[in-house]
């Protein structure tokens, strides 16, 4: 199990994917993307076209249409896409899911996730959409299961 919801796992490598198959310009479809990544097209055409909405994606439609990240969505960090599907839950919420849990009222584990939250935060914030790109190139990455 993951850091993230379903959708935003979804959501995270349909962005890198298309950032770095689009890096040197052109537009990536759905079904590569649904194939690049692992991922059922109906349920990552919904999330595209929410990240789309939001401006983190761009799409154009049309015989050359498709997905594409433009040199400014390339430079936004990660924590925009995490933040733009599940929220700032990952960022602000309680390990036990407890709504009154605080500094004032923590639950046993308030502490300990604080810490592992900021460092998750710090990670997600620090790295750019477009960072991954070479990586990916190269096959030191993969965004497949």
């Amino acid at each position: 199990m993951g850091v993230f919801s379903k959708t935003c796992e979804y959501g995270i490598r349909a962005v890198l994917f298309i950032a770095h198959k689009t890096a040197s310009g052109g537009r990536v479809g759905i079904k590569e993307i649904a194939t690049g990544i692992d991922s059922p097209e109906h349920f990552l055409a919904k999330i595209l076209q929410d990240l789309s909405r939001k401006g983190l994606v761009q799409s154009a439609k049309g015989p050359n249409g498709g997905f594409y990240l433009d040199g400014k969505a390339l430079r936004r960090p990660l924590s925009e896409v995490v933040e733009a599907i599940d929220g700032d839950g990952l960022f602000t919420g309680c390990a036990l899911g407890l709504k009154q849990c605080s500094e004032i009222n923590p639950c046993p584990l308030h502490n300990q996730f604080k810490l592992i939250r900021t460092e998750i935060q710090d990670l997600l914030q620090n790295a750019e959409i477009g960072t991954f790109n070479n990586e990916l190139a190269l096959g030191i990455r993969s965004l497949k299961r």
